[in-house]
């Protein structure tokens, strides 16, 4: 992924924040928008100094001790430079992981999730496991009740004894963000989340195109598409 279009998903992800930010900004408003502007970093281990640092506001709202000078540093004036192919996605998976953190309650659990969405720059750097996100509490009703991280309770869309699924897509559309809505062959549909800072480019007829979803981090899914870039975040909605 080049610079500019890193760049511009940050860009994007500021954007959406600001719209979704209410008039008084929540400390973990601040860290998400502190986590976006590591973007510009070029090496993966100043990212993620750059990344803890930007947890700051967080921290010293739950009365936490700060994170260290140097990683918050970074956060006001992080180094520019371009990351190694494959590097970029990653961080951008991270990113996505981020975001789907937003239906936990406690600011605590929130932090939490946050740490541990880095996991996947932590594995690269062959840094021990910061631990998992404690799940979300169990709502009264079960006929509305939420999976971890804001995913919506439906049969299975993918069999925990299966590493994928992989079908035909019969139609998509996207909303004036950029979002996709996609309807596959086997008449599952699925939505991209929100929160994602990927965005698609199809211009195909969809039956020319061949998704595969698969089981992602923390208990998301991931959707890619055969002969077309990118890895995105998604729901199934129906």
């Amino acid at each position: 992924m080049s610079v500019t279009r890193l760049l511009f998903l940050t860009m994007a992800g500021i954007g959406m924040l600001a719209l979704a930010r209410p008039a008084v900004a929540r400390p973990r408003d601040d860290v998400m928008s502190n986590a976006f502007r590591c973007a510009a970093i070029g090496d993966i281990k100043t990212w993620l100094d750059c990344y803890y640092g930007a947890a700051q506001p967080a921290r010293e709202a739950l009365g936490m001790p700060p994170a260290s000078v140097g990683q918050t540093r970074l956060v006001s004036a992080p180094p520019h430079g371009v990351p190694p192919a494959g590097e970029a996605e990653l961080r951008d998976e991270i990113l996505s992981q981020t975001f789907t953190c937003k239906d936990l309650p406690d600011d605590r659990q929130w932090l939490s999730c946050y740490y541990a969405a880095a996991q996947p720059a932590r594995a690269r750097l062959g840094l021990p496991s910061a631990g998992r996100a404690p799940p979300l509490p169990v709502p009264a009703k079960p006929a509305t009740a939420m999976q971890p991280f804001g995913i919506r309770a439906r049969p299975q869309e993918i069999p925990d004894s299966a590493e994928h699924l992989s079908t035909r897509m019969a139609s998509y559309s996207f909303n004036g963000y950029g979002i996709f809505t996609v309807t596959l062959a086997n008449g599952q549909v699925w939505k991209q989340v929100s929160g994602d800072t990927s965005f698609a480019h199809w211009t195909k007829p969809a039956s020319a195109y061949t998704v595969r979803l698969s089981h992602g981090f923390l208990g998301s899914y991931n959707l890619a598409v055969a002969g077309a870039s990118g890895v995105f975040k998604v729901n199934r909605i129906q």
